[in-house]
C-alpha cells in the first residue's frame, strides 16, 4: 500500500468530483450515515466545489487511485441550511472553514490519514484567514435499530484533535436512508474548534 495525501482545488478538484461521489456512496451507506446514494444526488450536492473558490479537496491516494477524500469550503459556501444553524451563535460565517466529509475506503484506515485530512484542510483555513474550523455529525439515537453492537464513536478523536460540539447549533439536512423510499431531514451536531 502506498499511501499519500494530496491537496486539490480547482480544476484539479472538479476532475475528481466524480471519484468523491463513489467515495461518499460507498463509505455513508454504512452507520452512521445509512446513505442511499446516488449519481444524481451526488453531483447536486458536490457542485458547491465547483463554485466556491475557496474549496479544498484532500485525496487520499494510493498510487493514482483515490481511496479517500475530505473536502472544505468556506461556511458562506456551504448550504444554506448549514449556516442558518449558526444564526443565534454571533460568529461571523466568514470567519468559519466547513470541514465536510471524510471519507476513506475500510482497507486504508489506521494509517494516520485522519489527522492527515484535518490538518491540510486547518492549514487551508488558516491560509484563507479563517478563524475557526468547523463540522457536523449526523445524530442517531442509542436504540436506532440499525446500528451495529460494536458501533464505536469519532468523538474521542475529534476532541483530541481540539474540537468541541457547539450546543444548540444543529443544522438539519435531508437524504434517503438505506431501506428507505424517500428522504427524510436528519440532525446533525456542529463541532468547533479555533484555529
Amino acid at each position: 500500500m502506498s499511501l499519500e495525501a494530496r491537496v486539490l482545488t480547482g480544476a484539479a478538484l472538479e476532475a475528481r468530483l466524480d471519484e468523491v461521489a463513489r467515495l461518499r456512496i460507498a463509505v455513508f451507506r454504512d452507520w452512521p450515515y445509512l446513505y442511499e446514494g446516488s449519481m444524481d444526488y451526488e453531483r447536486s450536492y458536490l457542485s458547491t466545489y465547483r463554485t466556491s473558490p475557496g474549496a479544498i479537496l484532500v485525496g487520499a491516494f494510493d498510487g493514482d487511485r483515490l481511496v479517500g477524500a475530505s473536502t472544505g469550503t468556506p461556511m458562506e459556501d456551504h448550504a444554506e441550511d448549514f449556516a442558518a444553524a449558526f444564526a443565534r451563535t454571533g460568529l461571523p460565517l466568514d470567519e468559519i472553514f466547513y470541514c465536510a466529509e471524510s471519507v476513506l475506503l475500510p482497507d486504508y484506515r489506521g494509517h494516520g490519514m485522519g489527522h492527515r485530512f484535518f490538518d491540510l484542510r486547518e492549514a487551508h483555513a488558516r491560509a484563507l484567514g479563517r478563524r475557526h474550523s468547523a463540522f457536523c455529525s449526523v445524530i442517531r439515537p442509542e436504540d436506532h435499530p440499525l446500528r451495529p453492537a460494536a458501533a464505536r464513536s469519532n468523538e474521542p478523536f475529534w476532541r483530541k484533535r481540539g474540537y468541541a460540539p457547539l450546543p444548540g447549533v444543529v443544522a438539519h439536512y435531508g437524504w434517503t436512508d438505506v431501506g428507505e423510499e424517500r428522504e427524510t431531514q436528519k440532525p446533525l451536531q456542529f463541532w468547533i474548534r479555533d484555529l
